[in-house]
Protein backbone atom coordinates (compact mmCIF):
# COMPACT_ATOMS: atom_id res chain seq x y z
CA UNK A 1 0.00 0.00 0.00
CA UNK A 2 1.80 3.43 -1.15
CA UNK A 3 1.47 6.39 1.65
CA UNK A 4 -1.29 8.15 0.07
CA UNK A 5 -2.93 4.98 0.25
CA UNK A 6 -2.55 4.23 3.82
CA UNK A 7 -3.07 8.40 4.65
CA UNK A 8 -6.70 7.73 2.80
CA UNK A 9 -7.06 4.42 4.95
CA UNK A 10 -6.28 6.12 8.26
CA UNK A 11 -8.11 9.53 7.65
CA UNK A 12 -11.54 7.21 7.21
CA UNK A 13 -10.95 5.40 9.91
CA UNK A 14 -10.51 8.15 11.77
CA UNK A 15 -13.74 9.22 10.80
CA UNK A 16 -15.49 6.47 11.69
CA UNK A 17 -14.22 5.99 14.90
CA UNK A 18 -15.20 9.70 15.69
CA UNK A 19 -18.43 8.92 13.64
CA UNK A 20 -19.17 5.75 16.34
CA UNK A 21 -18.02 7.95 18.97
CA UNK A 22 -20.91 10.42 18.49
CA UNK A 23 -23.42 7.87 18.07
CA UNK A 24 -22.55 6.25 21.18
CA UNK A 25 -22.33 9.72 23.13
CA UNK A 26 -26.01 10.59 21.54
CA UNK A 27 -27.21 6.92 22.46
CA UNK A 28 -25.69 7.62 26.16
CA UNK A 29 -27.48 10.48 26.18
CA UNK A 30 -31.16 9.39 25.08
CA UNK A 31 -30.41 6.57 27.47
CA UNK A 32 -30.45 9.17 30.63
CA UNK A 33 -33.38 11.20 29.54
CA UNK A 34 -35.19 8.08 29.54
CA UNK A 35 -33.94 7.09 32.75
CA UNK A 36 -34.50 10.54 34.37
CA UNK A 37 -38.43 10.24 32.74
CA UNK A 38 -38.85 6.84 33.85
CA UNK A 39 -37.33 8.46 37.43
CA UNK A 40 -40.14 10.12 39.05
CA UNK A 41 -38.54 13.52 40.76
CA UNK A 42 -38.60 14.34 44.07
CA UNK A 43 -42.18 16.32 44.12
CA UNK A 44 -43.53 13.11 42.03
CA UNK A 45 -42.23 10.81 44.83
CA UNK A 46 -43.42 12.82 47.66
CA UNK A 47 -47.05 12.69 45.61
CA UNK A 48 -46.41 9.08 45.51
CA UNK A 49 -45.91 8.62 48.95
CA UNK A 50 -48.35 10.83 49.90
CA UNK A 51 -51.47 8.98 48.15
CA UNK A 52 -50.06 5.74 49.45
CA UNK A 53 -50.73 6.91 53.05
CA UNK A 54 -53.91 7.83 52.57
CA UNK A 55 -55.03 4.65 50.21
CA UNK A 56 -53.94 3.01 53.31
CA UNK A 57 -56.16 5.48 55.69
CA UNK A 58 -58.60 4.41 53.12
CA UNK A 59 -57.84 0.80 53.46
CA UNK A 60 -57.95 0.09 50.36
CA UNK A 61 -56.13 -3.11 50.17
CA UNK A 62 -58.17 -4.90 53.10
CA UNK A 63 -61.53 -5.01 50.17
CA UNK A 64 -58.85 -5.14 47.23
CA UNK A 65 -56.89 -7.93 47.16
CA UNK A 66 -58.29 -11.74 47.86
CA UNK A 67 -56.59 -13.89 50.20
CA UNK A 68 -53.23 -15.17 48.74
CA UNK A 69 -53.68 -13.16 45.70
CA UNK A 70 -51.86 -9.98 44.22
CA UNK A 71 -52.04 -6.47 45.89
CA UNK A 72 -55.16 -4.47 44.78
CA UNK A 73 -55.60 -6.89 41.87
CA UNK A 74 -59.21 -7.88 43.10
CA UNK A 75 -61.64 -11.28 43.20
CA UNK A 76 -62.65 -10.71 47.39
CA UNK A 77 -66.07 -11.56 47.62
CA UNK A 78 -67.81 -9.36 50.03
CA UNK A 79 -70.66 -10.93 51.71
CA UNK A 80 -73.83 -8.29 52.23
CA UNK A 81 -77.38 -9.00 52.81
CA UNK A 82 -78.11 -8.90 49.34
CA UNK A 83 -75.18 -11.64 47.95
CA UNK A 84 -71.52 -11.31 47.59
CA UNK A 85 -70.06 -8.40 45.54
CA UNK A 86 -66.56 -8.90 43.66
CA UNK A 87 -64.02 -6.37 44.69
CA UNK A 88 -62.20 -5.64 41.11
CA UNK A 89 -58.92 -4.96 40.41
CA UNK A 90 -57.84 -1.18 41.45
CA UNK A 91 -54.21 -2.06 39.91
CA UNK A 92 -53.19 0.47 36.99
CA UNK A 93 -53.23 -2.94 34.79
CA UNK A 94 -54.74 -1.79 31.04
CA UNK A 95 -56.54 -4.54 30.65
CA UNK A 96 -58.53 -5.80 33.85
CA UNK A 97 -57.39 -2.63 36.14
CA UNK A 98 -57.99 1.29 36.06
CA UNK A 99 -54.92 1.63 33.98
CA UNK A 100 -56.85 3.71 31.38
CA UNK A 101 -58.73 6.20 33.91
CA UNK A 102 -58.28 9.44 33.84
CA UNK A 103 -57.75 11.54 36.81
CA UNK A 104 -61.62 12.52 36.55
CA UNK A 105 -62.86 9.08 36.32
CA UNK A 106 -60.76 8.25 38.92
CA UNK A 107 -62.22 11.09 40.91
CA UNK A 108 -66.17 9.76 39.86
CA UNK A 109 -65.37 6.44 40.87
CA UNK A 110 -63.58 7.23 44.41
CA UNK A 111 -66.57 9.77 45.23
CA UNK A 112 -69.67 9.51 43.64
CA UNK A 113 -69.18 6.11 42.61
CA UNK A 114 -69.49 5.96 39.16
CA UNK A 115 -66.76 3.91 37.43
CA UNK A 116 -65.14 4.76 33.67
CA UNK A 117 -67.70 2.98 31.72
CA UNK A 118 -70.58 4.78 33.50
CA UNK A 119 -71.93 1.95 35.16
CA UNK A 120 -72.58 2.43 38.64
CA UNK A 121 -71.20 0.85 41.95
CA UNK A 122 -72.55 -0.44 44.72
CA UNK A 123 -72.35 1.01 48.20
CA UNK A 124 -69.83 -2.07 49.68
CA UNK A 125 -67.63 0.81 47.70
CA UNK A 126 -67.53 3.64 50.46
CA UNK A 127 -68.25 5.77 48.28
CA UNK A 128 -70.29 7.61 50.01
CA UNK A 129 -67.19 8.52 52.74
CA UNK A 130 -65.07 9.09 50.17
CA UNK A 131 -67.09 11.59 48.58
CA UNK A 132 -65.70 14.35 51.75
CA UNK A 133 -62.00 13.64 50.17
CA UNK A 134 -60.64 16.69 48.87
CA UNK A 135 -59.32 17.16 45.21
CA UNK A 136 -56.01 17.66 46.42
CA UNK A 137 -55.82 13.96 48.50
CA UNK A 138 -57.72 12.22 45.00
CA UNK A 139 -55.25 13.55 42.83
CA UNK A 140 -52.37 11.90 45.26
CA UNK A 141 -54.12 9.29 45.57
CA UNK A 142 -54.48 9.04 42.03
CA UNK A 143 -51.13 9.47 41.20
CA UNK A 144 -50.17 6.97 44.04
CA UNK A 145 -52.63 4.18 42.05
CA UNK A 146 -51.27 4.91 38.51
CA UNK A 147 -46.92 5.42 39.57
CA UNK A 148 -46.74 3.52 42.66
CA UNK A 149 -48.88 0.12 42.40
CA UNK A 150 -48.06 -2.82 40.44
CA UNK A 151 -50.19 -3.73 37.71
CA UNK A 152 -51.50 -7.02 37.88
CA UNK A 153 -53.20 -8.10 34.17
CA UNK A 154 -55.18 -11.44 36.30
CA UNK A 155 -58.88 -10.77 35.67
CA UNK A 156 -60.37 -11.26 39.33
CA UNK A 157 -62.66 -15.14 39.21
CA UNK A 158 -65.93 -13.60 38.86
CA UNK A 159 -68.09 -10.51 38.05
CA UNK A 160 -70.51 -9.41 40.94
CA UNK A 161 -74.25 -11.08 40.27
CA UNK A 162 -76.56 -9.76 42.29
CA UNK A 163 -80.35 -11.05 42.52
CA UNK A 164 -83.33 -8.94 40.82
CA UNK A 165 -83.79 -5.98 40.92
CA UNK A 166 -80.12 -4.93 42.74
CA UNK A 167 -78.58 -6.41 39.90
CA UNK A 168 -79.74 -3.64 37.59
CA UNK A 169 -77.05 -1.15 38.60
CA UNK A 170 -79.23 1.93 37.16
CA UNK A 171 -81.08 1.64 40.17
CA UNK A 172 -77.89 3.39 42.09
CA UNK A 173 -79.07 6.69 40.58
CA UNK A 174 -82.11 7.03 42.66
CA UNK A 175 -80.17 5.33 45.91
CA UNK A 176 -77.21 8.59 44.89
CA UNK A 177 -80.19 10.78 45.23
CA UNK A 178 -81.54 10.18 48.30
CA UNK A 179 -78.35 9.05 50.59
CA UNK A 180 -75.09 10.26 48.31
CA UNK A 181 -73.81 13.91 49.87
CA UNK A 182 -70.97 14.51 47.10
CA UNK A 183 -69.76 17.85 49.00
CA UNK A 184 -66.31 17.77 49.74
CA UNK A 185 -64.82 17.95 53.51
CA UNK A 186 -65.26 21.60 54.49
CA UNK A 187 -63.57 22.84 58.15
CA UNK A 188 -65.95 23.93 61.11
CA UNK A 189 -64.06 27.32 62.06
CA UNK A 190 -65.59 26.51 65.35
CA UNK A 191 -63.50 23.88 65.88
CA UNK A 192 -59.55 23.77 66.55
CA UNK A 193 -57.70 22.00 63.82
CA UNK A 194 -56.93 18.44 65.17
CA UNK A 195 -60.70 18.28 65.82
CA UNK A 196 -61.21 18.78 62.00
CA UNK A 197 -58.42 16.19 60.82
CA UNK A 198 -60.19 13.85 62.82
CA UNK A 199 -63.26 14.73 61.26
CA UNK A 200 -61.97 14.43 57.99
CA UNK A 201 -60.39 11.24 58.62
CA UNK A 202 -62.86 9.17 60.72
CA UNK A 203 -65.89 10.48 58.50
CA UNK A 204 -64.14 10.28 55.41
CA UNK A 205 -61.41 7.86 54.30
CA UNK A 206 -61.41 6.09 57.43
CA UNK A 207 -64.52 5.35 56.80
CA UNK A 208 -65.56 4.39 60.55
CA UNK A 209 -69.44 4.93 59.73
CA UNK A 210 -69.54 2.46 57.07
CA UNK A 211 -69.51 -0.25 59.74
CA UNK A 212 -70.19 1.36 62.81
CA UNK A 213 -73.23 3.08 61.91
CA UNK A 214 -76.90 1.72 61.72
CA UNK A 215 -78.41 1.11 58.61
CA UNK A 216 -81.92 1.74 57.45
CA UNK A 217 -84.23 -0.44 54.89
CA UNK A 218 -82.64 0.79 52.10
CA UNK A 219 -78.72 0.18 53.31
CA UNK A 220 -78.29 3.64 54.27
CA UNK A 221 -76.30 4.97 57.28
CA UNK A 222 -78.69 6.39 59.67
CA UNK A 223 -76.85 9.47 60.09
CA UNK A 224 -79.09 10.70 62.72
CA UNK A 225 -77.59 7.74 64.94
CA UNK A 226 -73.75 8.41 63.88
CA UNK A 227 -71.64 5.59 65.40
CA UNK A 228 -74.27 4.40 67.09
CA UNK A 229 -73.52 0.47 66.22
CA UNK A 230 -73.74 -1.65 63.51
CA UNK A 231 -74.13 -5.23 61.84
CA UNK A 232 -71.51 -6.06 60.03
CA UNK A 233 -72.30 -9.81 58.53
CA UNK A 234 -72.37 -12.62 61.38
CA UNK A 235 -69.92 -9.44 63.31
CA UNK A 236 -71.24 -6.04 65.69
CA UNK A 237 -69.55 -2.95 65.15
CA UNK A 238 -70.44 -1.51 68.35
CA UNK A 239 -71.69 1.99 69.44
CA UNK A 240 -68.22 4.11 69.81
CA UNK A 241 -70.08 7.61 70.26
CA UNK A 242 -69.17 9.42 73.58
CA UNK A 243 -72.00 7.81 75.83
CA UNK A 244 -70.52 6.43 79.14
CA UNK A 245 -72.54 3.33 79.28
CA UNK A 246 -72.85 2.12 75.96
CA UNK A 247 -70.06 4.04 73.80
CA UNK A 248 -66.69 4.57 74.27
CA UNK A 249 -66.91 7.83 76.34
CA UNK A 250 -65.37 5.74 79.59
CA UNK A 251 -62.34 5.37 77.50
CA UNK A 252 -59.49 8.02 77.41
CA UNK A 253 -57.99 9.01 74.15
CA UNK A 254 -54.87 7.46 74.93
CA UNK A 255 -56.86 4.26 75.35
CA UNK A 256 -58.71 4.69 71.93
CA UNK A 257 -55.12 5.34 69.94
CA UNK A 258 -53.76 2.16 71.25
CA UNK A 259 -56.50 0.58 70.37
CA UNK A 260 -56.09 1.85 66.71
CA UNK A 261 -52.25 1.12 66.95
CA UNK A 262 -52.25 -2.33 69.01
CA UNK A 263 -55.12 -4.07 68.69
CA UNK A 264 -55.94 -3.69 72.04
CA UNK A 265 -56.79 -1.61 74.82
CA UNK A 266 -55.69 -2.63 78.19
CA UNK A 267 -58.76 -3.98 80.62
CA UNK A 268 -60.59 -2.35 78.05
CA UNK A 269 -60.92 -4.63 74.59
CA UNK A 270 -59.01 -6.57 72.09
CA UNK A 271 -59.57 -6.32 67.93
CA UNK A 272 -61.13 -9.29 66.20
CA UNK A 273 -62.85 -9.92 63.09
CA UNK A 274 -63.63 -6.75 60.31
CA UNK A 275 -62.12 -4.46 63.41
CA UNK A 276 -58.33 -6.68 63.12
CA UNK A 277 -58.38 -6.39 59.67
CA UNK A 278 -58.96 -2.42 60.14
CA UNK A 279 -56.15 -2.37 62.64
CA UNK A 280 -53.84 -4.81 60.66
CA UNK A 281 -53.86 -3.00 57.10
CA UNK A 282 -54.78 0.40 58.36
CA UNK A 283 -54.96 1.95 61.45
CA UNK A 284 -51.56 0.71 62.72
CA UNK A 285 -49.82 2.65 60.08
CA UNK A 286 -51.43 6.15 60.54
CA UNK A 287 -49.06 8.56 62.39
CA UNK A 288 -49.48 9.18 66.21
CA UNK A 289 -51.03 12.87 64.99
CA UNK A 290 -53.80 11.64 62.69
CA UNK A 291 -54.36 8.84 65.68
CA UNK A 292 -55.01 10.96 67.90
CA UNK A 293 -57.09 13.30 66.03
CA UNK A 294 -59.23 10.50 65.24
CA UNK A 295 -59.43 10.16 69.20
CA UNK A 296 -60.88 13.60 69.80
CA UNK A 297 -62.91 13.74 67.18
CA UNK A 298 -64.66 10.04 68.34
CA UNK A 299 -64.80 11.20 71.68
CA UNK A 300 -67.16 14.50 70.79
CA UNK A 301 -69.88 12.24 68.96
CA UNK A 302 -73.33 12.96 70.60
CA UNK A 303 -73.73 10.51 73.09
CA UNK A 304 -76.08 7.18 71.37
CA UNK A 305 -77.86 5.47 73.91
CA UNK A 306 -79.33 2.12 74.64
CA UNK A 307 -81.32 1.89 77.55
CA UNK A 308 -80.08 -2.30 77.99
CA UNK A 309 -76.33 -0.73 78.83
CA UNK A 310 -76.45 0.20 82.61
CA UNK A 311 -72.76 0.61 82.65
CA UNK A 312 -69.64 -0.10 80.55
CA UNK A 313 -69.69 -3.01 78.51
CA UNK A 314 -65.76 -3.18 80.11
CA UNK A 315 -66.87 -2.41 83.50
CA UNK A 316 -68.66 -5.72 84.56
CA UNK A 317 -67.17 -8.96 86.05
CA UNK A 318 -64.38 -9.97 88.35
CA UNK A 319 -61.87 -13.03 88.66
CA UNK A 320 -63.51 -16.00 89.94
CA UNK A 321 -62.72 -19.35 89.94
CA UNK A 322 -65.70 -22.45 89.74
CA UNK A 323 -62.99 -25.11 89.55
CA UNK A 324 -63.16 -26.76 92.54
CA UNK A 325 -66.64 -27.19 91.73
CA UNK A 326 -66.06 -30.01 89.08
CA UNK A 327 -62.87 -31.55 90.78
CA UNK A 328 -63.53 -35.41 90.53
CA UNK A 329 -66.76 -34.79 88.62
CA UNK A 330 -67.17 -37.43 85.93
CA UNK A 331 -68.45 -36.00 82.59
CA UNK A 332 -71.64 -36.52 81.82
CA UNK A 333 -72.26 -39.51 78.89
CA UNK A 334 -74.33 -36.61 76.50
CA UNK A 335 -71.75 -34.13 75.72
CA UNK A 336 -74.23 -32.04 74.84
CA UNK A 337 -75.21 -31.62 79.04
CA UNK A 338 -71.37 -30.24 79.58
CA UNK A 339 -71.49 -27.55 82.23
CA UNK A 340 -69.85 -24.20 81.66
CA UNK A 341 -67.00 -24.85 84.24
CA UNK A 342 -66.10 -28.39 82.45
CA UNK A 343 -65.93 -26.56 78.88
CA UNK A 344 -64.28 -23.99 80.43
CA UNK A 345 -61.82 -26.15 82.29
CA UNK A 346 -61.39 -27.74 78.91
CA UNK A 347 -60.94 -25.22 76.56
CA UNK A 348 -59.82 -21.94 78.36
CA UNK A 349 -58.09 -22.23 81.72
CA UNK A 350 -55.05 -23.14 79.99
CA UNK A 351 -54.89 -19.75 78.32
CA UNK A 352 -56.99 -17.59 80.35
CA UNK A 353 -56.29 -19.09 84.08
CA UNK A 354 -58.59 -20.66 86.44
CA UNK A 355 -59.64 -17.16 87.92
CA UNK A 356 -60.16 -15.50 84.28
CA UNK A 357 -57.25 -13.66 84.78
CA UNK A 358 -55.45 -13.88 81.77
CA UNK A 359 -51.54 -14.80 80.72
CA UNK A 360 -48.77 -14.51 83.11
CA UNK A 361 -46.87 -12.57 80.94
CA UNK A 362 -50.19 -9.61 80.08
CA UNK A 363 -50.00 -11.69 76.53
CA UNK A 364 -53.57 -12.71 76.45
CA UNK A 365 -55.91 -11.03 78.11
CA UNK A 366 -58.43 -11.22 81.52
CA UNK A 367 -62.11 -12.11 80.91
CA UNK A 368 -63.35 -9.52 83.55
CA UNK A 369 -63.60 -5.72 82.34
CA UNK A 370 -63.63 -7.21 78.93
CA UNK A 371 -65.90 -5.95 76.15
CA UNK A 372 -65.70 -9.65 74.96
CA UNK A 373 -68.16 -10.96 77.76
CA UNK A 374 -69.97 -7.67 78.80
CA UNK A 375 -72.21 -6.58 75.19
CA UNK A 376 -75.25 -6.74 75.31
CA UNK A 377 -74.78 -7.57 71.86
CA UNK A 378 -73.13 -11.38 72.16
CA UNK A 379 -72.41 -11.81 68.22
CA UNK A 380 -69.30 -11.19 68.78
CA UNK A 381 -68.33 -13.78 72.00
CA UNK A 382 -69.97 -16.08 69.43
CA UNK A 383 -67.74 -15.64 65.90
CA UNK A 384 -64.73 -15.46 68.50
CA UNK A 385 -65.02 -18.46 69.76
CA UNK A 386 -66.09 -20.20 66.73
CA UNK A 387 -63.11 -18.35 64.47
CA UNK A 388 -60.60 -17.47 67.23
CA UNK A 389 -58.70 -14.04 66.35
CA UNK A 390 -56.05 -13.87 63.89
CA UNK A 391 -53.94 -10.38 63.13
CA UNK A 392 -52.30 -10.35 59.80
CA UNK A 393 -49.01 -8.43 60.47
CA UNK A 394 -45.40 -9.29 59.28
CA UNK A 395 -45.72 -12.36 60.71
CA UNK A 396 -49.46 -13.92 61.19
CA UNK A 397 -50.37 -14.45 64.78
CA UNK A 398 -53.00 -16.76 65.73
CA UNK A 399 -54.01 -15.28 69.62
CA UNK A 400 -57.08 -17.35 70.34
CA UNK A 401 -57.64 -20.51 68.31
CA UNK A 402 -61.49 -21.33 67.01
CA UNK A 403 -63.56 -23.87 68.16
CA UNK A 404 -65.81 -24.01 65.17
CA UNK A 405 -64.94 -27.38 64.57
CA UNK A 406 -64.20 -28.74 68.29
CA UNK A 407 -67.79 -27.53 69.74
CA UNK A 408 -71.33 -27.86 69.06
CA UNK A 409 -73.93 -25.22 69.25
CA UNK A 410 -75.36 -26.04 72.36
CA UNK A 411 -71.22 -26.49 73.86
CA UNK A 412 -71.02 -23.56 72.79
CA UNK A 413 -73.79 -21.36 73.86
CA UNK A 414 -73.25 -22.86 77.29
CA UNK A 415 -69.73 -21.63 77.59
CA UNK A 416 -70.64 -18.53 76.05
CA UNK A 417 -73.20 -17.86 78.67
CA UNK A 418 -70.90 -18.99 81.64
CA UNK A 419 -68.74 -16.53 80.50
CA UNK A 420 -71.25 -13.50 81.06
CA UNK A 421 -72.54 -14.79 84.20
CA UNK A 422 -69.14 -15.47 85.41
CA UNK A 423 -66.90 -12.52 84.45
CA UNK A 424 -69.06 -10.12 82.26
CA UNK A 425 -72.28 -9.12 81.65
CA UNK A 426 -74.89 -11.63 83.21
CA UNK A 427 -78.53 -10.50 82.43
CA UNK A 428 -77.42 -11.63 78.68
CA UNK A 429 -77.56 -15.27 77.76
CA UNK A 430 -76.25 -17.02 74.74
CA UNK A 431 -78.87 -19.24 72.84
CA UNK A 432 -77.58 -22.78 70.83
CA UNK A 433 -80.02 -21.36 67.82
CA UNK A 434 -77.95 -18.11 67.53
CA UNK A 435 -74.84 -19.56 67.53
CA UNK A 436 -76.21 -21.61 65.21
CA UNK A 437 -77.52 -18.62 62.78
CA UNK A 438 -74.36 -17.48 63.09
CA UNK A 439 -72.04 -20.47 62.05
CA UNK A 440 -74.15 -20.46 59.06
CA UNK A 441 -73.50 -17.17 58.02
CA UNK A 442 -75.80 -15.24 59.47
CA UNK A 443 -79.86 -14.82 59.45
CA UNK A 444 -80.57 -14.49 55.66
CA UNK A 445 -82.41 -11.07 54.56
CA UNK A 446 -85.72 -10.27 54.04
CA UNK A 447 -84.17 -7.09 51.70
CA UNK A 448 -84.59 -8.66 48.44
CA UNK A 449 -88.42 -9.70 48.85
CA UNK A 450 -89.04 -6.62 50.18
CA UNK A 451 -87.50 -4.56 47.34
CA UNK A 452 -89.29 -7.10 44.80
CA UNK A 453 -92.33 -6.33 46.67
CA UNK A 454 -92.00 -2.51 46.95
CA UNK A 455 -91.10 -2.28 43.11
CA UNK A 456 -94.59 -4.88 42.52
CA UNK A 457 -96.23 -2.09 44.25
CA UNK A 458 -94.57 0.54 42.20
CA UNK A 459 -95.83 -0.66 39.07
CA UNK A 460 -99.19 -1.49 40.29
CA UNK A 461 -99.61 2.14 41.29
CA UNK A 462 -98.29 3.31 38.12
CA UNK A 463 -100.46 0.73 36.19
CA UNK A 464 -103.62 2.21 38.36
CA UNK A 465 -102.33 5.91 37.13
CA UNK A 466 -102.11 5.03 33.35
CA UNK A 467 -105.45 4.01 33.71
CA UNK A 468 -106.93 6.62 35.55
CA UNK A 469 -105.64 9.12 33.01
CA UNK A 470 -106.66 6.90 29.97
CA UNK A 471 -110.33 7.01 31.52
CA UNK A 472 -110.31 10.87 32.06
CA UNK A 473 -109.50 11.03 28.27
CA UNK A 474 -111.97 9.03 27.49
CA UNK A 475 -114.48 11.02 28.96
CA UNK A 476 -113.08 14.32 27.47
CA UNK A 477 -113.43 12.44 24.35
Amino acid sequence: MTFKARLFHRHVHCRADRMACRLGALALGLLSLGAMAATPDAATTELIQRGKYLATAGDCVACHTAPGGKSMAGGLALPTPLGDIMATNITPSKTHGIGNYTEAQFSDALRKGIRADGQHLYPAMPYTSYALVTDEDAHAMYTYFMQGVAPVDAAPAKATALPFPFNIRLSMVGWNLLFLDTRTFVADAGKPAEWNRGAYLTRGLAHCSTCHSPRNMMMAEDIKRELGGGEVGTWFAPNITSDANSGVGGWSEQEIVDYMRLGHAADKAQAAGPMAEAVDHSLQHLTPEDLRAIAVYIKSVPPQHDAADTRPAHGWGAAANDLNSIRGVAWPKDREQLTGPQLYDAHCATCHQASGQGSFDGGLPPLFHNTAVGRSNTNNLIMVLLDGIERQTDSPQVLMQGFRKVMSDQQMATLASYLTRQYGNPDVKVTAEQVRTLRAGGAPSNLVWLARGGMIVGVLVLLALIAWVLKRSNKRA
